[in-house]
């Protein structure tokens, strides 16, 4: 059964007015009914007020690394792949897998072990990177899914994939998708904020990954940056103040609704739920971004770099701040994985940017009682090959695009930590036990928000449009 919608309504007398096509303005009428049901009940609340399914969890802290983290340097130890370094890639193995335009044309495909070593870490004994010190410490809590595969070969429709369901653009976000679902706890902030970390852009990463795609306009992304304008032209121009401004917005929303009765169209209420969504943002967002307030001991924890606006560890502490409000979906993204040459160097840099601040936020969470009812996921958009794309030296190679098997992390919100889930063959190429699909993985999150995937749907152009598409199982085991 599909999410119903409230559809714009026309009297009898504006219907044939308009159209005055006897017969075949009706039936045009009656589509247009069907595919604009846009406007949700209200600014704040979604159309799924209870959800389908009693929640674990109530928001979504993502932690998107952006470029494509290698599996073999972070979560997946493959002792075998470090002892037949430098072999090529069997064909057995490779199987005939499709390979990017970067590496096809290599004379050989030389295996590349990590020169970086492992250990086993807390009572689950996981296996982690001495790359992630910190993130072991919290090993416990994390459940490593090592058997995550996707579609797409290249980072557009690869990351698009990831946050939308589809590979081409134009598809509501995932933050979009709560938002419409089970829309916001908190009137002040949006229900869907973005966080990109200032120091890494070297990729493009576009606004609509954090789009509302064909869903009402207030359902998307909000994109905070660091300094002075966290958002931009929120605040009151010269010579306006909040009264003034106050009078504008009430006399444009008399405007407004009138427009609404004569033309029906759903997006003008979404437009005024915006306007008035930003006139309570002028207070709301420097109240959060400011971080004057917070004890040492949180600097401490999560490390210096806190203190540097737009870096990602001070990203993970408003992302803490975001959920204290509790704000729907916090996107951070840290853009630099997309290590083809120099890996060595480029990732220890990478997992130096975001180590300690992925534990402090845990740890943090945790502390405050938050983690149990916030969903934590960690990780890219593919993993990266077993062999070394260019040159392979005992101290450097790189690695090109793999979609076949990577690794990601989840946490709390009703995640079963301690775990490590799914597998991949000795060469850390193919996927040998319990593989997990994007849809999966995003049919899993949707659950533990009380959702069930394949119900939240919204007709747009005479097809019901879903997060998961047509596919998606929730992982069961994985589940606390």
């Amino acid at each position: 059964m599909n999410c119903s919608h409230i559809n714009f309504r026309m009297n009898r007398r504006d219907f044939f007015g308009r159209f005055g096509l006897g017969l075949g303005g009706a039936a045009l009428g009656s589509l247009a009914a069907l595919d604009g049901r846009a406007a949700s009940p209200g600014p704040f609340s979604g159309i799924l007020p209870a959800g389908h399914l009693p929640a674990k969890a109530k928001r979504v802290i993502y932690l998107f690394m952006s470029g494509g983290p290698s599996q073999l340097e972070t979560f997946d130890h493959k002792p075998e792949l470090v002892r037949r370094t430098g072999e090529d890639l069997p064909a057995s193995v490779r199987m005939g897998q499709r390979l990017t335009g970067m590496s096809a044309q290599q004379a050989n495909l030389p295996m590349a072990g990590s020169i970086f070593g492992f250990q086993r870490h807390g009572r689950s004994g996981a296996w982690i990177s001495d790359l992630l010190p910190w993130t072991a410490k919290v090993a416990d809590d994390l459940c490593i899914v090592r058997s995550l595969h996707t579609e797409a070969i290249n980072h557009d429709p690869a990351i698009t994939f990831f946050q939308t369901g589809s590979q081409i653009a134009g598809r509501p976000s995932f933050g979009s998708w709560l938002s419409y679902g089970l829309g916001s706890s908190n009137q002040n902030l949006p229900a869907f904020v973005v966080l990109i970390s200032k120091d890494r852009i070297d990729q493009p990463l576009y606004s609509r990954l954090w789009g509302n795609g064909f869903l009402p306009s207030q359902h998307q992304g909000v994109l905070f940056r660091s300094g002075k304008d966290p958002v931009l032209y929120l605040q009151n121009p010269a010579g306006i103040d909040g009264a003034s401004r106050r009078r504008m917005l009430d006399r444009m929303a008399e405007l407004e609704h009138q427009q609404y009765r004569d033309l029906g169209d759903p997006e003008i209420n979404a437009r005024v739920a915006q306007y008035e969504m930003a006139y309570r943002m002028q207070t709301s967002v420097p109240d959060v971004m400011n971080l004057s307030g917070e004890p040492e001991s949180v600097f401490e924890l999560y490390g210096p770099e806190a203190r540097n606006p737009g870096t990602f560890a001070a990203n993970c502490l408003l992302a803490r701040r975001l959920a204290e409000r509790d704000v729907r979906f916090i996107q951070l993204y840290h853009p630099g994985w997309d290590q083809h040459g120099g890996l060595p160097g480029g990732i220890r840099r990478q997992c130096g940017d975001v180590d300690r601040a992925s534990y402090a936020l845990i740890t943090d969470l945790k502390q405050r009682g938050l983690l149990d009812e916030t969903l934590v996921i960690w990780g890219g958009e593919f993993g990266r090959t077993n062999y070394s794309q260019g040159k392979l030296t005992k101290t450097d190679y790189g690695r090109d695009h793999h979609p076949r098997c990577f690794s990601i992390w989840m946490a709390g919100g009703g995640i079963r930590g301690g775990t490590t889930y799914g597998a991949t063959d000795d060469f850390g190429y193919n996927i040998v036990e319990n593989p997990v699909h994007v849809h999966d993985l995003q049919a899993t999150a949707m659950h533990l928000l009380g959702i069930q995937h394949d119900r939240l749907t919204f007709r747009f152009q005479g097809r019901d449009y879903r997060l998961t598409d047509i596919h998606g199982n929730v992982v069961k085991d994985i589940l606390a």
